[in-house]
């Protein structure tokens, strides 16, 4: 079974939506952005103490510290490329930024190999189910450059702007 709960956002950020599967987190994303696609949105809401730890997560967060904790989450067909490019993403330090050209030359020197594809490692940043505390957000284009967030580039610069990374995102 899978449920849902939403999340109000402060200012400036959309609402957020997320889902459980009765004991983990499972999805976590933007209310109306392409993200949705994604998740079951015609589910039974329910609150559940894996909404209320993600919530509270979400309000030290807003609040402008970082959180002390993750809250328990799954990840559903979780590939070995998308669980190395999931560990490198849960690295980047709060307020930081890194390239998916960085990522591309992390995994190829990880795997004993010249080259990765940073249209690959683009493709398992965008398949991030949980937004936020998986920080696909911190993941830019190496020109600095805001490439598409699947939670709406409008969200993504109020998280970097949140996160005090400025107009030229400082790197890793």
């Amino acid at each position: 079974m899978v449920y849902k709960y939403r999340y109000e956002t402060p200012n400036g950020f959309s609402n957020m939506l997320m889902n459980s599967n009765g004991k983990d987190l499972t999805g976590l994303w933007f209310e109306g952005s392409r993200d949705a696609l994604k998740h079951e949105i015609d589910c039974e809401e329910k609150d559940l103490p894996i909404f209320k730890e993600t919530s509270k997560w979400l309000d030290i967060y807003f609040s402008g510290k970082v959180p002390d904790f993750i809250p328990k989450y799954k990840l559903e067909n979780l590939t070995v490329f998308r669980k190395e490019v999931v560990d490198i993403m849960n690295k980047i330090p709060y307020g930081k930024t890194i390239t998916y050209k960085d990522i591309s030359k992390i995994i190829a020197k990880n795997r004993g190999i010249e080259k990765m594809s940073s249209q690959a490692v683009g493709g398992a940043v965008g398949w991030n189910p949980i937004c936020i505390i998986i920080p696909c957000h911190r993941v830019i284009g190496t020109n600095g450059s805001l490439t598409g967030y699947s939670g709406g580039i409008k969200n993504k610069i109020a998280l970097l702007t949140h996160e005090k990374c400025g107009g030229i995102y400082a790197k890793m």
